[in-house]
């Protein structure tokens, strides 16, 4: 479902949903189940490319710069340390959503 309004407020992303339910997800929780396949790695035509190397922290790192609307069924990310390329379904932000209890890491198939 698309959220009526969305917000960044305290390290959080808020979001609004119709007949005003609000919903809450950490920066941190978003960015770290970021989709996209530098972060998330992918696999074409069975061959799996993992990202390389591990991610480098900064204090930018969970700051939003900017959201943009991919579309009526998804928004693109843009953080503050220069990573643009995650594009976040309504879908995918519902699991989200869903599976935040304690920020648990979402679950992924294994990449061979």
């Amino acid at each position: 479902m698309k959220p009526n309004k969305i917000q960044v407020k305290s390290g959080n992303l808020i979001l609004t949903f119709p007949g005003d339910a609000e919903k809450t997800i950490p920066l941190q929780y978003l960015r770290d189940e970021c989709p996209c396949a530098g972060c998330k790695g992918e696999t074409i035509l069975l061959r799996t490319f993992r990202p390389s190397g591990p991610k480098i922290i900064t204090p930018d790192t969970y700051k939003i710069a900017g959201i943009s609307p991919v579309g009526d069924y998804a928004v693109q990310i843009s953080w503050k340390d220069g990573h643009t390329t995650g594009i976040y379904s309504w879908d995918y932000i519902q699991t989200l959503l869903d599976g935040q209890d304690g920020s648990k890491p979402q679950e992924y198939d294994k990449l061979i």
